[in-house]
């Protein structure tokens, strides 16, 4: 592809004439995972990797999530990311790019300290990796998720927080105090505390912070209905989702002060019940994202493994099309492992098409190349071998 083409695809609009959105330009991957030393430059298209299984594909995506807030798409434990073999550190950069501005970021771990993340923006020390979400924000579909409807109310609730990250960066800093707070008062409870002032105030900072995180989830669940209904395609299937959660209800009936209050005079009530209990019994933590085949009126959880993955699928396009409508903030990345994997070559180029029109940076994997054939020169095509990533013609 040529460099006007690469620019314009960029630009995300036929003439160039939109501010490109940025990109990450180059990836550095040092003793990471079964990488010793690699460095990837990227023009700007979606990149598609492939390679047999056990080559290092998802190393490349997991490297990628780990310059954001969360454990990557993974979830590892620091101590699991070195190269074996290695001396125990590691590293990642990446360099972000939209023609006129470059940020670095940084992450990795030294051999002496492995289980301290070190975060760095800019070659200057960074509070944590939720100061990445300022500049970055991610969302990923790896086979893992596959069974999301299918699995306990958590993983859901995770999926719902990493799209709600997406558009609201502060819904981090929320969600860590509401589960500073409620160990907090968890160890009072256990501990028998009799200082019900301190008590009280713990609970009313849990009660807020949870209120707060409810009302986001609620706003996102309403972002990705429009968004679907805006799309009428009709390749992926859309879904009616909703929140099972006391504060979530709540708040479609009272404003978001007076279900913290509410919720804070409840968490007094249930102290000997969640003493006994060994943790809170209430709250945003035991909420769950419900999701409904619209068309067909079933619950996901009852649906096909295709229509399952062809709603997951769905759920995630239709986030993106709600950043794609909110004002430039930070740039969305795509990572999405084995995609292509379980859909019909229609579908996957329907896929493809689409994600084409959004124009947000794209990470994929497969295991054969020939499942990336519908992109043809719109993506960098990528081989991974010999623990390396090589970079092939279309």
């Amino acid at each position: 592809m040529s460099e006007a083409a690469i620019r314009n695809w960029d630009a995300n609009e036929p003439d160039g004439a939109a501010a490109p959105r940025a990109r990450i330009r180059r990836l550095t991957l040092t003793d990471f995972r079964s990488y010793k030393r690699v460095e990837i430059a990227f023009d700007g298209r979606p990149a598609a990797i492939s390679g047999a299984n056990g080559a290092g594909k998802t190393n490349i995506l997991e490297a990628i999530s780990l310059i954001g807030p969360g454990r990557g798409i993974r979830g590892a434990r620091l101590d699991e990311l070195p190269r074996i073999g290695s001396a125990g550190g590691w590293a990642v950069s990446a360099r972000l790019d939209d023609g006129e501005d470059e940020r670095r970021f940084g992450v990795g771990a030294q051999a002496s300290r492995p289980s301290r993340r070190v975060c760095r923006i800019d070659d200057a020390d960074a509070a944590g990796p939720g100061a990445f979400a300022k500049h970055l924000c991610f969302m990923w579909l790896t086979p893992a998720q596959d069974r999301l409807f299918m699995e306990g109310a958590g993983e859901r609730r995770r999926f719902l927080d990493r799209m709600t990250l997406a558009h609201d960066p502060a819904h981090g800093k929320r969600s860590t105090a509401y589960e500073q707070a409620m160990r907090q008062r968890q160890r009072l409870l256990e501990e028998g505390a009799r200082d019900d002032e301190w008590l009280t105030a713990v609970e009313l900072q849990m009660a807020e912070a949870g209120a707060a995180i409810a009302a986001a989830r609620k706003e996102m669940t309403s972002r990705l209905v429009s968004a679907e209904i805006a799309e009428a395609d009709g390749v992926f299937p859309a879904a009616d989702i909703s929140l099972a959660g006391e504060l979530e209800e709540a708040l479609g009936q009272q404003s978001q002060d007076v279900v913290a209050q509410e919720f804070a005079h409840k968490l007094k009530q249930r102290r000997r019940l969640d003493a006994d209990a060994g943790r809170a019994l209430a709250g945003p933590h035991r909420s769950d994202l419900i999701t409904v085949h619209r068309a067909k009126g079933r619950p996901a959880r009852l649906c096909s493994t295709g229509e399952q993955k062809a709603l997951l699928i769905g759920l995630v396009l239709a986030n993106a099309r709600a950043l794609a409508a909110q004002p430039r903030g930070a740039p969305l990345i795509l990572l999405l492992d084995e995609i292509a994997a379980h859909l019909d070559p229609d579908r996957r180029a329907a896929l493809f098409a689409i994600l084409d029109d959004l124009g947000f940076q794209t990470f994929m994997t497969g295991t054969d190349k020939s499942l990336f054939d519908a992109w043809g020169a719109r993506a960098q095509h990528f081989e991974v071998r010999d623990n390396a990533l090589h970079e092939t013609l279309t």
